[in-house]
Formats: structure tokens, C-alpha cells, sequence
């Protein structure tokens, strides 16, 4: 399930698509024109097929007849047709998207029109995207014979009429196509979808499941009952567990003649809505709503987590979202706030996406002082703490994340509470190592140090941060990592099921090298506090996390929540993790502790997803931090 960039957006067809269209146009191949009908050779329905890939693909069609269903002047602009008259197989689709790339044309919803053109399949962000393709006309002459035609009925989308099971398995001789099987609505979510595709649909009152974004989309379930989140998502449980009833929402009109309505998660799309239905790079298979209803605010609010004990240390880890002096004093201030009023001001806190002191100026500075002083000064400003930092300032551009930028994980900590033991000079290319000291316990070569910078698995990403911290007389090992994103995976509407998870293979030899760590600390000494924080960019099911725990040498704290609470992203209308915290086995209980528990924790130590950003259309970051309290 990929993190992708959308600065792009909206999505536009190639320059060479739109080269011909041009073309097209100059030579009047394209045209708009009210005369007399004549007999079609083909229907909609013989161009969709019954699987994924038209038929007729490549080929040119004459005189095909449909109702306009809709008309979109922005982004991939051109119109939908449906074929009234439909016929008795259901894996055929009767709808079919024209596209017109920079022509305007005048038709509009409720015309009967004649389209000829090419039959294309179009697969949004290329092939190597690995997404589905859509299916359409491409170089339209377009005949009007009548307008103010009503429109065909549109086909409900509901918990009813969508199957449990999201999709078949790939096809192991096509590479794990589903593209060439035959479509099976009645079985499959990704089959009904497909089924569906240009067709006018429609879904009544929802649950918003994925909160309005910048590119003024939401997401909504017509699955009440699958996998609700405590608070009105949709949780991510496992790989087979896709959350069927999930559906992408857009508007025909753009947001310059009429707003996108604001949600957030759990809030309803009172009246639903009813437009042709889409498939595009972002989501997949999108509502491209003619009509859109209201939306009910449901009240949702930001966590705030408990205060720490007197004898309880409290660590949390936050993704700031690339985080620079050029942001404005707004973003610090709100995650400030967050610091001090949502997370109780924890004694340490990880940052993930400190970038330098100019952030994407790509100039070669590294240093983030200025970055740290700004919000360090913000949340004293809100009445917390003045935290003291360590961090080591990366190698320029080798850490990925934004060109320039340099972000790198930084350790915040009140010296009221806690204090750091600082050992030796780290810096980006010198690992720190562990030793035992004259007292026998674990300690530091490094702290703070990098973990074994130098292995490729770290390649163009962030390099873990290792701190050794003392709390009352107590040494606490704290690893504040960012592991390498899913850029680059499929997305779950792939057009191979199961979907290609590229990505996670760094991820497992970072989650190796982590553990590995770890057990040479506990190694030292047997039922150390080994805690390990941050955006690991991955489940709490995966293979990642999976390494992370191997031997037992850690254990994903948010595993002792309730699963209707695992989370701290939601991607695409699913409630999912990606920020965790890890704890040794010496961590809260093994050592004879009292420990502590509340009604989100287990006993020896309490966990806390904060959600305070995810499920929100106004953000701060797009992650949820994470909180853990235990009595070392």
C-alpha cells in the first residue's frame, strides 16, 4: 500500500496522448456536430468485455451510442457514455469514459450522442505503477442527436452488493495478472468494481472512512460493520482483509464553481452521492460524484493521552512531517500544542522528519539547530518544557526523503525528568557499538551513534539514531528510527493480486539490523530496557515487523491495544500502522516491577495511539504519534 506524492495532481494523460489529440483537432478528426444518426457497430458493452482489457483494444469503432452520464473539464477532462439498453451479462460494464485531452467540447449529461474513436486501455502512472487499466475512446468524432434525455438508472453500490472477498488470484502464467480472467461480479469487490467501470452508480448515506484531502477526495464505506474503527474508520487488519466497501469520492465540478465538502473520519455523507464511476491513479476505482450530498459532522476529537507518573517514564516518537524554519509559526505552534496538551509532554520524544536548517534548499547544510531552537521555543510557548536535543546531522542527500531537505530522527528529552548520557563523538558514518561497562551493565560506544550505518541496507535512507538516557538511576536504551517507504509498492486495486510489496524487502534487512542491535545489548545484559520508536513504515503484521520481534528480542507495544485502535495513518480509506514503539522483554513487568495498566495497555506498561492527525482533513502531520509509559 504505497505512500505516493500527489504535487502533481490532477493527473494528466502523456504529452504524446495529447500531441495526437491536438492533431486530431487541427485536422477536425474531433468534432461536435448535430446531424443524423446511424446505425452503431458495436455497443458499449462488446468494447468493455467480460474481463479487464477491452476486446477490441487498439481498434478503431464507428457510431457507438450512449447517454452522457457526466462531463469532466479538469484534470483527465473528457465525458462518460451509457449504453441505455443494456444486455443480460453482468460482467459487462455499460459504461465507457471518452476521452477528449484538451478539446472543448459542448456536450453535456442527458445527451444521446454517437461516438467514433479508438478503443484504448489507459493504465494511470504508466505501467510500471502496476495499476489496472482503464478502459476508452480516445480520438472522438462526437454526433449530438438529442439532449435533455434522462439519464440511465444508476446501479446502488451496498454492503449488499459487494462480495466479501476483494480479489482473485493473479493468473501465475500472466505474472499474476487478473487482466485476461473472466470477471466473476458476484464473487469479487475488485470484479464488481470493475464490472461497474464508466457505469452510473450510486451509494446512499456512508461513513466517511478517509477525511477530505488537498486534492478534494474522501473516502467512504458502504460497509458499516466491516472493521470499524472505534472512532468511525475502516482498520487495516491483514493483507486478506482489504476492507471490501471502501470507495474513492470525487466531484464532477470543479472546486472553482462549487466547494468540496470538508469531513473527516467517522463524520456521514448524508444523501450519498451518484456519478459515472472511475478508476485513476490515486485510489482506484472513484465515485466521480454528479450529485454529492452533505456532510453530517459526527463531532470527532483530537486524543489527548494521560499524564505520566511521578515514577513512570513516558516516551513517545512523532513524525513532523518534514518539519523546517520556513514553515510558518503556525506548524509549530500546532505541533507544540500537540506536544504539551495531546501527549502530556513525555520525558523523551523521537522525532522523525527534522529537516535542516534551510529544508529543501539543496545547498549542502545539514545542521537542524535552527529547526530544533524554533520548535523547542514553540512548545515552551505552550506551556511545556524547554527539552534538550540530540541528533547527528546526516551525510548531505544520502538519508532520502525530500532532495535537500536532510531529514534525520532527533531525540527531544526533559533534563527535569531525565537525563543523556553522552559518550564519545557520533557522526553519520560511525556506528556505535555496544560494550559492557565497569558496573557490568550495558552501555554505548556511541550515544548518541548510529547503527550500522555503513550497510546498504540503508542506502539512501534514514539511519537509526541510538540513545542511552538515564531515569531515576535507571539506563534506558531508546533507537529512534525512520525506516524506507512504500513508494514504489502496488496499490491494493493492482492489477496482480496479491499486489507486489516491493518495498518492504529494505525494510526487512532494516528490521534485521535493528534486531540485531538490540540483541547485542541484551546480550550485555540480560533484561535491559531496550525501547525501539518510529515510523518503521510498515504493519504491525508484516514481515518487518516480523524481524523486528525475531528471537524475542522485541515486542510491538500497539499489538496490546484492542485491534479496533491499531493505528496511525489512514491511506486510501484504511486505518492502518505505520508508527510503532517496540519493547525489550525488560521493559515494564519481567523485572519484578509493579508496572502499570490502563484500559489501553497491558500490564508492565501502558500504550497510546494518539490520534490527532490522521483520521483529520485539517493536519498538522499526516501520522498519529505514539506513546509508551512503564516503570523501568
Amino acid at each position: 500500500m504505497p505512500h505516493i506524492s500527489r504535487a502533481t495532481r490532477p493527473a494528466v494523460r502523456s504529452a504524446a496522448v495529447s500531441a495526437v489529440v491536438a492533431t486530431a483537432l487541427a485536422a477536425g478528426l474531433l468534432a461536435v456536430s448535430s446531424s443524423s444518426a446511424s446505425a452503431a457497430e458495436v455497443r458499449v458493452h462488446d468494447i468493455q468485455g467480460t474481463t479487464r482489457l477491452s476486446p477490441l483494444a487498439g481498434q478503431q469503432v464507428k457510431d457507438v451510442t450512449g447517454i452522457v452520464t457526466g462531463v469532466r473539464s479538469y484534470g483527465s477532462k473528457g465525458f462518460w457514455i451509457q449504453d441505455p439498453e443494456a444486455d443480460a451479462d453482468p460482467s459487462t460494464s455499460e459504461g465507457v469514459f471518452v476521452y477528449t485531452g484538451s478539446a472543448a467540447l459542448t456536450v453535456k449529461a442527458g445527451d444521446a450522442v454517437r461516438v467514433s474513436g479508438t478503443v484504448s486501455e489507459y493504465v494511470p502512472g504508466g505501467e510500471a505503477s502496476g495499476n489496472q487499466s482503464l478502459t476508452q475512446l480516445t480520438k472522438p468524432t462526437v454526433t449530438v442527436e438529442s439532449s435533455g434525455n434522462a439519464l440511465p438508472a444508476p446501479v446502488t453500490v451496498s454492503a449488499k452488493s459487494v462480495p466479501s472477498r476483494y480479489a482473485p488470484d493473479g493468473d501465475p502464467g500472466d505474472g499474476g495478472s487478473v487482466n485476461a480472467l473472466p470477471l466473476k461480479p458476484r464473487s469479487y469487490a475488485l470484479d464488481l468494481y470493475e464490472s461497474l467501470e464508466g457505469m452510473n452508480v450510486r451509494v446512499g448515506t456512508s461513513r466517511v472512512v478517509g477525511a477530505t484531502d488537498p486534492y478534494s477526495e474522501l473516502w467512504i464505506t458502504v460497509k458499516p460493520h466491516e472493521n470499524p474503527s472505534r472512532r468511525g474508520g475502516a482498520v487495516y487488519k491483514s493483507y486478506d482483509d482489504q476492507n471490501t466497501g471502501r470507495l474513492q469520492i470525487q466531484q464532477l465540478a470543479p472546486v472553482s464553481e462549487q466547494p468540496f465538502p470538508k469531513a473527516n473520519v467517522g463524520d456521514a455523507l448524508s444523501g450519498g452521492a451518484e456519478g459515472p464511476l472511475d478508476f485513476n491513479q490515486f485510489g482506484g476505482y472513484t465515485l466521480v460524484a454528479r450529485t454529492l450530498g452533505k456532510v453530517t459532522d459526527k463531532g470527532l476529537v483530537r486524543e489527548k493521552t494521560r499524564r505520566q507518573a511521578k515514577d513512570e517514564l513516558a516516551v513517545a516518537t512523532y513524525n513532523v512531517e518534514n518539519l523546517d524554519p520556513g514553515d510558518p509559526q503556525t506548524k509549530f505552534d500546532a505541533l507544540a500544542e500537540a506536544v504539551v496538551s495531546n501527549l502530556a509532554s513525555p520525558d523523551i520524544l523521537a522525532l522523525e522528519e527534522i529537516q535542516d536548517d534551510n529544508g529543501a534548499k539543496n545547498d549542502g547544510t545539514v545542521s537542524a539547530e535552527a529547526t530544533l531552537k524554533k520548535f523547542t521555543d514553540a512548545i515552551v510557548a505552550a506551556g511545556g518544557p524547554r527539552y534538550a536535543w540530540r541528533s547527528i546531522d546526516p551525510e548531505n542527500n544520502k538519508d532520502g526523503g525530500e532532495p535537500g531537505g536532510n531529514i534525520r530522527q532527533v531525540f527531544l528529552f526533559n533534563p527535569e525528568r531525565v537525563s543523556f548520557t553522552d559518550r564519545g563523538a557520533g557522526d553519520a558514518t560511525t556506528g556505535t557499538g555496544v560494550v559492557r561497562s565497569s558496573s557490568g551493565r550495558a552501555a554505548l560506544t556511541l550515544s548518541p551513534g548510529r547503527i550500522d550505518p555503513a550497510n546498504t541496507a540503508w542506502a539512501d535512507s534514514r539511519k537509526p539514531l541510538a540513545g542511552e538516557f538515564s531515569f531515576r538511576g535507571r539506563s534506558v536504551f531508546v533507537v529512534a528510527n525512520h525506516f524506507g517507504s512504500k513508494g514504489g509498492d502496488e496499490g491494493l486495486t493492482s492489477r496482480h493480486q496479491p499486489p507486489v510489496r516491493s518495498s518492504e524487502a529494505k525494510r526487512l534487512r532494516q528490521a534485521q539490523a535493528v534486531n540485531a542491535f538490540v540483541r547485542d545489548v541484551e546480550k550485555v545484559q540480560k533484561g535491559a530496557d531496550v525501547v525501539v520508536v518510529g515510523d518503521v513504515n510498515d504493519f504491525e503484521f508484516s514481515a518487518t515487523t516480523a524481524a523486528l520481534e525475531a528471537g524475542g528480542a522485541l515486542k510491538s507495544a500497539v499489538k496490546s491495544l484492542p485491534r479496533a485502535e491499531r493505528y496511525s495513518y489512514v491511506y486510501q480509506g484504511n486505518s492502518q500502522v505505520l508508527d510503532q514503539i517496540l519493547t525489550s522483554p525488560g521493559v515494564g513487568g519481567s523485572k519484578g516491577s509493579k508496572g502499570s495498566k490502563d484500559s489501553k495497555g497491558s500490564k508492565g506498561f501502558a500504550y497510546d495511539s494518539v490520534h490527532i492527525n490522521a483520521e483529520f482533513a485539517e493536519q498538522n502531520s499526516d501520522h498519529d504519534p505514539q506513546v509508551l509509559r512503564f516503570r523501568p
